[in-house]
């Protein structure tokens, strides 16, 4: 599906060292009601090359053990970018949050008329 292919592409530019929101990748990926369809794409859909790691729910809590080999995977992949984990399993996103902009969504945007999805 094109949306899974757009989830892919739009969490690949997540920057190293930050992460996103499931609501902030389907608004990039044009549909902003569809967070838990992108949480479904990272468990279920995606190729392992997508850092599903880096996205965690709009209160900064991880919530995608389910596309992981353990619990503790995704934190120990968030912290090993440098990424701080606290104990309640929780980024602060103020500090660590990839803060897209609107030139980025007009890129996405644009790349996703070029691709046709």
């Amino acid at each position: 599906m094109d949306f899974y292919k757009r989830v892919a592409l739009v969490c690949k530019s997540i920057p190293k060292g930050k992460v996103a929101s499931y609501g902030q990748i389907a608004l990039l990926c044009g549909k902003p009601k569809n967070a838990r369809q992108v949480g479904y794409a990272l468990g279920k859909k995606l190729d392992h090359d997508v850092p599903a790691y880096q996205v965690v729910n709009g209160q900064g809590y991880l919530s995608g053990a389910g596309a992981f080999d353990t619990a503790l995977s995704q934190k120990k992949q968030l912290r090993k970018d440098g990424v701080v984990v606290s104990r309640e399993n929780r980024v602060d996103l103020k500090k660590f949050g990839w803060y897209s902009t609107f030139d980025e969504a007009e890129e996405f945007r644009n790349i996703f008329e070029q691709e046709g999805i």
